[in-house]
């Protein structure tokens, strides 16, 4: 995949709106076994998130992108357990503020998650 497509840069610019196309560009394979089991969806999050911070990223460029995420996944992928599912119905009905603050949640529950 070309650099131009990636959510980070080699330089370390972040650039959220790439990540649509970072998504799409997955995989069906891949991205349906992210999301088909959520402590999977989990263990991604936490090393993506891992490597954001190795990088220098702060939380709220974290939760910028996780929110951009959660756009998407809310639009275009349907649920595929009972926590997606949760999870798409209250960003579904949360305001953008509140939708933030969820991606903020998730970030940090993305931290705290142990990798297998």
């Amino acid at each position: 995949m070309a650099e131009f497509n990636h959510v980070v840069q080699k330089d370390g610019d972040v650039n959220p709106g790439q990540v649509e196309n970072a998504i799409q560009n997955m995989g069906e394979g891949r991205k349906d076994k992210i999301l088909s089991d959520f402590e999977e969806f989990k263990s991604y999050l936490h090393k993506r998130i891992e490597m954001a911070d190795s990088m220098g990223m702060g939380e709220e460029q974290m939760a910028k992108i996780a929110e951009k995420v959660g756009n998407y996944l809310s639009a275009h992928e349907e649920p595929r357990n009972a926590e997606e599912n949760l999870l798409q119905q209250l960003w579904k009905v949360g305001n953008q503020e509140e939708r933030h603050m969820l991606a903020h949640m998730l970030v940090r529950m993305a931290q705290n998650t142990t990798t297998n």
